[in-house]
């Protein structure tokens, strides 16, 4: 999907008010996450490369939250994809 923040998608499809946006930036494909009840975190939160998802989820505290199943690669890799054709 696509509004003028840019390409995104649901990454918990039951609610709505949370979307993952997502953009080629020098190559890399990066996440930005959006969320209607807290307006403040599109500004206070930058894009973030792909590489720092992977590394984060390596974190020994980051065990009980998976953020590659937020931050989807294969979702994101096939949105851009639409966007080009």
């Amino acid at each position: 999907m696509k509004d003028a923040d840019g390409l995104y998608y649901y990454p918990n499809p039951a609610n709505k008010k949370i979307r993952m946006y997502v953009r080629m930036q020098e190559g890399e494909i990066c996440f930005r996450m959006k969320n209607d009840e807290d307006p403040e975190m599109w500004e206070k939160h930058g894009w973030i490369p792909y590489d720092a998802v992977v590394a984060a989820s390596l974190m020994e505290e980051n065990k009980r939250f998976n953020p590659l199943k937020v931050y989807d690669i294969a979702l994101a890799e096939e949105l851009l994809r639409e966007a080009v054709i």
